[in-house]
């Protein structure tokens, strides 16, 4: 845990969600077009696609818009998306991880690396900096109206691995194969779940001390979040604000 800081990047990771629900919807919609292609295009044999439905559903996306992108992308005219990760450093050397899902590798590795060389970064090799993450499911439940240690016995016997409280909310943490069997667990004994999705986590968090630094890495995060290629940012900064 990060403390204070962690629950405020959630709050932010929120809010981008609710101010950008369109670019959301794509980007999950890419994600799930290429677990089709993989894996077909049935959830009850298809993991993956069964583990985004999940995720579209969390982020509010319709059920219509689900069917649709797996219709599509069952037929012969589906889009050619490929996964694609780029690891590299942000001011004054945060560890910076980026998932994309794309038609096009050169547009968005030139995108990935522009945005990186203007805010005070660099594009790194493969690994340089994926060692100083772990992979862990987490689960996101608003506090009001919820009995902690009621919640904590449920969460437990549903196979997660740890739970974490905050003023606002609750984190329930899973191995990342288990986290939609627990949420699918909770949600059938009533609870609302605010998010839940398999994450990259750091080893270490960094705090930011230069003003510079701090607006420089805020731009960098803004940018590549815009873009509709880019599905996830991982990085190890602790953001105060």
């Amino acid at each position: 845990m990060s403390g204070h800081s962690k629950w405020k990047n959630i709050m932010h990771k929120k809010e981008k969600t609710d101010a950008q629900r369109a670019k959301v919807f794509t980007k999950i919609g890419k994600e799930i077009a290429v677990a089709v292609r993989d894996g077909g295009p049935d959830p009850v044999s298809n993991g993956k696609l069964r583990d985004l439905i999940a995720k579209a559903k969390s982020s509010n996306v319709p059920n219509d818009n689900i069917e649709r992108i797996i219709k599509k992308a069952s037929s012969s005219d589906a889009d050619n998306y490929e996964e694609v990760t780029y690891e590299g450093y942000g001011p004054a050397g945060i560890a910076v991880i980026v998932e994309a899902m794309t038609d096009n590798r050169n547009r968005t590795g030139g995108d990935v690396r522009h945005f990186f060389d203007k805010y005070g970064g660099n594009l790194g090799q493969p690994g340089c900096v994926a060692y100083l993450f772990s992979e862990q499911g987490t689960i996101i439940i608003l506090r009001e109206g919820i009995d902690e240690d009621k919640l904590m016995e449920d969460a437990l016997e549903a196979g997660a691995s740890d739970f974490e409280s905050d003023e606002e909310f609750f984190e329930i943490s899973t191995e990342p194969s288990d986290v939609y069997a627990v949420r699918e667990a909770l949600e059938k004994k009533g609870y609302a779940i605010e998010s839940s999705e398999v994450e990259k986590v750091p080893s270490v968090y960094v705090k930011l001390e230069n003003e510079d630094d701090i607006k420089n890495m805020n731009n960098l995060l803004e940018h590549l979040e815009d873009s509709d290629d880019i599905s996830n940012i991982y990085h190890n900064w602790e953001n105060e604000e």
